[in-house]
């Protein structure tokens, strides 16, 4: 599905294809606004390309979908998150961090298996600093469960976790939160 990639590298001496997004105005050298000729393509997901906004020739930020998993930003955390009628399972990740690559997949899967009765959202760490310092978040990537806008009770997880275990967390989350 959709993802935003992040190196800015050059392939073959031939610069990378701008990522299409809405929202805030994005600078073109930014290395989150690139991704490689579809050619080249390193990731086994779809690019969104970038396109000029109509009344402007700056290129504009989209809210990403990586296979239903929304990444949002500080500004859509309170609608999505807090507001939201079902629980919703936040990864707070970082392009630099290994173990958040890692896990990805095992994310995006459970948006998948569990999309009749969880919300998956991504929250890119470095972009949104007044989340991470407000729900203290140490280590990445980090997992939180929230329930009418409520972190959910030991639902914080640190730290890669395997597809098996991942599915045992969410099982065990989503069992705790039906009791209550």
């Amino acid at each position: 599905m959709e993802t935003m990639v992040s190196n800015p590298t050059i392939f073959s001496g031939r610069p990378l294809a701008p990522v299409r997004t809405t929202g805030s105005t994005c600078n073109s050298r930014r290395a989150s606004c690139f991704a490689p000729p579809p050619d080249k393509l390193l990731l086994h997901r779809k690019i969104i390309w970038l396109g000029l906004d109509s009344s402007s020739s700056s290129f504009r930020r989209k809210s990403v979908i990586t296979r239903g998993v929304t990444e949002v930003n500080e500004s859509q955390f309170f609608d999505l998150v807090l507001n939201s009628n079902r629980p919703v399972l936040v990864e707070f990740v970082a392009n630099w961090c290994g173990p958040c690559r890692l896990i990805s997949p095992a994310i995006d899967w459970v948006s998948q298996e569990y999309k009749d009765k969880l919300t998956v959202v991504k929250i890119d760490h470095d972009a949104n600093p007044r989340l991470i310092d407000k729900y203290k978040v140490y280590g990445l990537p980090t997992l939180i469960l929230f329930k009418n806008g409520e972190e959910v009770a030991e639902s914080r997880r640190e730290g890669a976790i395997t597809k098996v275990k991942l599915k045992e967390y969410v099982d065990a989350l989503l069992e705790s939160i039906s009791v209550t």
